[in-house]
């Protein structure tokens, strides 16, 4: 019974904000100072915050730099500034503004679904740069990493974009 338990508990945090192993480690495009004039001073240390965090280490439920996972970096970076945010990658997937991903900024979360047959959410992401849509955030297999959403992977494990700022 204790081996089916930590079998269970094993494969449960393998599957979180788990990631491909063709996944590259993007650097950011930098916010062009126009953008950066249009953007609020909240966005960006938002922003600021997450990339902070850039090269820690992966740890299911982790919200500091001794280990991140995916929802927990959305919700420090976010925390910082004051702003809640459900603490799970499902329960702010249901919150804030639904958006197109053509409307999506810096700042914006992005929703994947990296499970195989399954569109169950299970990973986040904040939109660092646009054009093209860069985000930062925690997988299991190389910590916190900046990818692109031209990565085919990331492009076809997207479910939804959703705006909180």
């Amino acid at each position: 019974m204790k081996k089916i338990f930590l079998t269970i508990i094993l494969l449960i945090s393998i599957s979180s904000c788990k990631s491909s192993k063709r996944i590259t480690n993007s650097s950011p495009k930098e916010i062009s100072k126009s953008n950066q004039s249009k953007l609020s001073p909240k966005i960006l240390n938002v922003i600021e915050n997450a990339e902070a965090y850039r090269g820690v280490r992966y740890k299911y439920g982790g919200t500091t730099k001794k280990g991140m996972d995916c929802s927990g970096l959305i919700y420090t970076a976010f925390n910082e500034e004051n702003i809640e945010l459900p603490r799970t990658t499902t329960l702010m997937s249901k919150d804030g503004n639904w958006i197109d991903l053509k409307k999506a900024k810096e700042g914006d979360l992005l929703f994947f679904a990296t499970n195989k047959n399954s569109r169950k959410i299970n990973h986040v992401g904040l939109v660092v740069s646009t054009n093209p849509l860069q985000f930062i955030h925690s997988t299991s297999s190389r910590g916190v990493i900046i990818s692109s959403l031209k990565e085919r992977y990331w492009y076809f494990a997207f479910v939804q974009a959703r705006r909180f700022l």
